[in-house]
């Protein structure tokens, strides 16, 4: 075994153990805090005997969803999964041994109220634990430390989409020494360097001079079968892991996925998640209820804002505009009034030092506050919390005729806030790459929407709130 694998098993038992400690310390300071009371007014067993039970529950829950912080392709959204799967699973693990043994070992336990507030702490306090273990490791391997050694072998430009994954983050530790092409990528990036044809790899290869490899990723066309088993061969004796990229789906673009016929891959439309009605009632009743405690939240605030609006700009207090809406129906979107009123609101985009902005307008549009009122249109079913942001009429005329796929975007809801957004392409589109981008990442948001990915961008743009977006104005 691998050094660095090693490392990676060692930091999963580590985290594993502090799952425990943390379950002890906020179990026990939970009980110390009730002072035993089963919640019928009855004394309930040893806290011995709890904290046994209590571990127990917790051995069954890591057999089934036990840590994956160490893994480097974790995201934050597979991680948030585990950790909520792990909890829920202790805690019915935990209150059935509870009721068992209340029943047949005629031992007092403590009821369901007292599990379910537990059951809320335990998450709160394994959250902050992951975030912990998350920030460690990457500053663990920021240092050089168990990092895996990648090689990329082709000139697709898959390549670029890979490469930007694997080397995106410094949690994931992965150091890529280059790519063997016979031809030079187009716009490659810059940490992405050319060590020469698939000759010179080869001749490395046999020379012994090729640096340690970890993971070769190959992207050749499928057709070259020989040259393939050459590179499967390598990895094989030097014990690398190799991953083939297929080229053949390119010109398929966004739209398709693999099955398995049996043990045949065969490719297929993308069936897009929210086309499935259970998904779009589980992510409508999300709104609903969202959107609900916003605005009650928001109401008492509402004239405050109002007062504000109207002591620096004379008009109404919201914002009123149609925007394109799903299967590019239009709607009336609202918003918080930040600007003056002028006549380029429907045409031109604000900009960062724009002169229609009014003080208190600007700081609004900094922190988001501009754009609660949207809520009401979450609310009355205009509009998703999450989803790709609504256009003007003007600008989606203007790009649906200079972006191929702009109106796939209308397949479903727009957002208050999306994944684009999150991603770096929020707010003024000065150039059309930018637009092509936003574009990019909301059809990829529409193909891998789930609950969890949702929860992923709320929770970064409530981060966004607290650390500036450069691109908010």
């Amino acid at each position: 075994m691998r050094p660095n694998n090693r490392t990676s098993n060692l930091m999963k038992a580590i985290i594993v153990v502090a799952d425990f400690i943390v379950l002890n310390i906020l179990f026990y300071s939970y009980l110390l805090i009730v002072g035993g009371d089963c919640g019928n007014g009855d004394y309930c067993c040893s806290t011995a005997m709890l904290m046994v039970i209590a571990n127990i529950g917790m051995v069954g829950a890591q057999y089934f969803f036990s840590t994956i912080v160490h893994r480097r392709r974790s995201t934050s959204e597979l991680i948030l999964r585990q950790s909520t799967m792990l909890v829920i699973l202790y805690s019915v693990l935990t209150y059935v041994l509870m009721v068992v043994s209340d029943r047949y070992e005629g031992v007092d336990m403590p009821g369901l109220a007292f599990m379910v507030k537990f059951s809320v702490i335990l998450y709160v306090g394994i959250l902050l634990s992951r975030y912990v273990e998350r920030w460690s490791i990457k500053h663990y391997r920021t240092m050089g430390r168990n990092r895996r050694t990648v090689v990329f072998v082709g000139n697709d430009p898959r390549i670029i989409d890979a490469y930007s994954f694997l080397a995106g983050s410094p949690y994931m530790g992965y150091h890529v020494l280059g790519y063997y092409a016979d031809t030079e990528l187009v716009q490659c990036p810059e940490g992405l360097t050319y060590r020469g044809s698939v000759g010179d790899f080869e001749e490395e290869v046999r020379r012994g001079s090729l640096p340690q490899v970890d993971e070769m990723y190959c992207c050749v066309p499928i057709t070259a079968q020989e040259q393939i088993r050459k590179f499967m061969r390598y990895c094989r004796k030097n014990v690398a892991h190799f991953y083939y990229i297929p080229i053949y789906t390119q010109p398929f673009g966004h739209t398709v996925k693999f099955e398995y016929l049996g043990n045949t891959i065969v490719f297929t439309n993308y069936d897009e998640p929210l086309v499935n009605p259970t998904n779009r009632f589980v992510k409508r009743t999300f709104d609903v209820i969202f959107s609900a405690l916003v605005i009650i939240c928001l109401l008492p605030f509402i004239p405050i804002i109002a007062f504000i609006i109207k002591r620096q700009s004379p008009g109404p207090i919201f914002f009123r505009q149609l925007r394109t809406g799903l299967n590019g129906r239009d709607f009336m979107c609202y918003k918080f009034r930040s600007m003056h009123i002028n006549k380029e609101a429907d045409l031109v985009q604000a900009t960062e030092n724009d002169p229609r902005k009014f003080a208190f307008g600007d700081f609004m549009r900094k922190t988001n506050i501009d754009e609660l009122p949207q809520f009401f249109n979450v609310f009355l079913g205009d509009m998703s919390i999450v989803g790709p942001r609504p256009h003007m009429l003007h600008h989606t005329e203007v790009y649906r005729q200079l972006i191929d796929k702009y109106m796939v975007r209308h397949f479903v809801k727009p957002g208050i806030t999306g994944w684009a957004q999150v991603t770096g392409f929020r707010g003024e589109t000065k150039e059309l790459w930018q637009m092509e981008g936003r574009v990019q990442r909301d059809i990829w948001y529409i193909e891998n929407w789930s609950v969890w990915l949702d929860l992923r961008i709320i929770g970064k743009t409530i981060s966004q709130i607290f650390f500036r977006d450069e691109h908010a104005y």
